[in-house]
């Protein structure tokens, strides 16, 4: 997959100490992978979530033992990834990420 762009998740790493391996680790992962759906996705990470918004479908992705979550839109038949957000629990919570 083409993650785009990685800068956002070097940006929430140094703004949250810690984050910066886990966030590696779901970078390299997400790179190699070559999920065609949600399901593949799930499969090697199975907590990750389809969440509707209006007319899109965003994965979120828990990070960081469920304190983080990893906003993306996924493009499946492209083989990309635009990463969003990357959200303390209650950030995400608080849902204005959804506006």
């Amino acid at each position: 997959m083409h993650v785009i762009t990685r800068k956002k998740l070097l940006d929430a790493a140094r703004k949250h100490g810690g984050l910066s391996v886990p966030l590696d680790a779901w970078y390299r992962t997400a790179k190699s992978a070559k999920w065609k759906s949600l399901e593949d996705g799930r499969r090697t990470y199975s907590h990750a979530d389809g969440v509707p918004v209006a007319d899109k479908v965003y994965t979120v992705f828990n990070i960081s033992g469920n304190s983080f979550r990893l906003v993306t839109e996924i493009f499946y038949e492209d083989q990309t990834i635009l990463l969003r957000h990357v959200l303390t629990h209650s950030e995400y919570s608080r849902g204005d990420w959804k506006k």
